[in-house]
Order: structure tokens, then sequence, then C-alpha cells
């Protein structure tokens, strides 16, 4: 057992499960977004039977199979929020850190300041944890679902995982999708021995009829409804945040004057199979998901929530 001071007045006592490593495992938490399709900030939003956010179900999950520190990753105007919702559910369970996601994090002096209201993306999102985490970790988003099969797949590649190996958890589209509009899913590309190959953003994929369509300016691509996405939910050694921030750098340079570029975990990751810096595998824990775009999505996952519930899959109560 071992006690740690995170920022604040606050201590927490931490039970260390053993990696091959002796290295934490930490979970990063990306909940800086701004929910502009939702409405609200569905972050925090009570979904479960006592007002359990969707985030709540990723920790009890994560904390279960063996991670032990959790890195919350937070926008500045609810950082507050996000700290006395979750800090004293995971006192005496994890390590915990809130880190802003501010705009002019990792931006160069000289594309400062920064002109822009929208957060950078999921990459920078990720890149904000270098400052609190040196092992192995995964990245979820708040306001996804991603089931306890993921988190075990993740926890199980790490126990094993060889230097330069990373992980995504695959998920098939046809089951990712919304019924009240567009989402924006990372497409991947397995190569013959099964490693992801590629990964392309397609940020506008909609369903039509029988149809499952990515819209471009250039016109309809029809996706097959059995394809493997990303969710964001991966699994990267500690390595990857060179690659990222050396990335990101690049972006900011080519992109500093559009307010609405971000950049995108998908675009990272191609680029580091691209160079030879590692492989990323395709892990088979993408069992169940569900997660809130638009605010008409609220109903449905908390009655899917309600169901695991009665299955016994979780507690009423789970903190």
């Amino acid at each position: 057992m071992h006690k740690y001071k995170i920022s604040g007045n606050y201590s927490l006592l931490i039970y260390s499960s053993k990696l091959k490593t002796d290295q934490k495992l930490s979970l990063l938490v990306m909940a800086a977004g701004m929910g502009s399709r939702y409405g609200g900030i569905k972050q925090i939003d009570g979904f479960g039977p006592n007002g359990e956010t969707i985030m709540d179900y990723s920790l009890y999950d994560a904390l279960r199979v063996g991670f032990t520190q959790v890195v919350f990753i937070v926008r500045e105007e609810i950082k507050e929020t996000v700290k006395e919702i979750f800090l004293p559910k995971l006192q005496g369970k994890a390590e915990v850190h809130f880190v802003v996601q501010s705009l002019d994090k990792y931006v160069p002096d000289a594309y400062k300041p920064v002109n822009r209201k929208k957060p950078w993306g999921t990459t920078h999102a990720m890149l904000c944890g270098k400052e609190v985490i040196d092992g192995p970790f995964a990245v979820i988003n708040a306001d996804d679902f991603y089931g306890k099969e993921a988190f075990e797949s993740l926890a199980s590649f790490f126990r094993n995982a060889p230097a330069h190996h990373h992980a995504m958890v695959g998920y098939t589209l046809q089951n990712v999708l919304s019924e009240h509009g567009s989402v924006s899913r990372g497409v991947a590309t397995p190569d013959a021995d099964g490693y992801l190959q590629s990964m392309k953003e397609h940020t506008v994929i909609v369903k039509e009829g029988e149809k499952i369509i990515s819209k471009w300016k250039e016109g309809d691509e029809v996706l097959s409804s059995e394809v493997q996405v990303s969710m964001n939910c991966w699994g990267f050694q500690p390595e990857a945040f060179a690659l990222t921030e050396k990335m990101f750098t690049d972006f900011v340079a080519k992109n500093h004057s559009n307010s609405s570029a971000e950049f995108y975990i998908a675009l990272m990751v191609s680029e580091l199979i691209k160079q030879g810096l590692g492989k990323v595998h395709i892990l088979p824990g993408g069992k169940t998901w569900f997660g809130v775009t638009y605010k008409e999505d609220k109903e449905e996952v908390s009655q899917k929530i309600k169901n695991l519930v009665k299955a016994g899959v979780y507690p009423s109560k789970l903190w």
C-alpha cells in the first residue's frame, strides 16, 4: 500500500496490482469536450439508477481489473465540479489527477495567444496526460460506455505486451451508430497479421435505409456494417507521448488559423504505424458500447444501464 499526495489537500491510499513492469496502470479519461450536439455537459449528466454518470461505470470497470491511477482531462470551467463528483468515490481506490486541457498547453510560443474556443481534439487531450503518466495507460471518452470486457482486454494486454506495442479495442460499426443523427468514427484497416495497418477518421457517418454512409465533400462512401472502428478506447505505452507532442507541434503550425481543426488520435496512430515506431493490436474487447451524442440518446442509454443492473452486471449502487 502506498500513499500519494495529489493537487489540493487530498491524500489517497493506493492498492497496487503488480504489472510485469511494476508500473501503475493508468486510465486517462477525456472529459473536456464541449458537448455541442448534446446541448449540455454530458460528461457529468446522470444516467444510472442513483444518478451515476457514464464515466462512473468505466471507472468501476477499470478499477476492478487492476487500473490504479485515474487521470481526468478537463476544461477549467468544469474542473471543480468533476473533482467534487469523483474524488470522494475514488478515495482509497486510486491515485487521481485532474489536468486542464487549456488551449495553449503544448502550443509553441510562436502561435500564442490561441484564437479558438474549441479544444484541439483527442490527441491533444491525451498529450495533456504526459505530465502525470509515466507508465502504460488506457485512453477513453468520458461519455461513452465501453463495457467491462474492454477494460479486461486492455489490462490483460498490458500484462503481456512487448515494448513498442499498443492497442485499440475494436467495435463493430453497425453496433456503434446513433438513431438520432450522424456520428464520427475511426475506421480500422488490419494488415495480414491482424495488426492495425491504418486508421481513417470519418467525421459524418449516417445510416440511410440498409446502408451505412460516410459523407465527404467529394461524395458518399458506403461502409461495411462489420468493419472494426475505434471508439477512442486505446492502450498506449508511455513512449507514445514523444511522437504525440511532435505531431501536435506540426499540427498547430499547419492549422493555427483554423479554429475548428481537431487533431484526432487516429491521425497519431496512423503516423506511428507509418513510421514503424510500433505495432497496434486490435483487441476483441468491444462487446458492448453505447453513448450519448444527442439529447435524444439519454433515455435509451439510461434504460440500457438499468438492464445491466437488473442482470447483475453492476450493483444498483456502484460506490
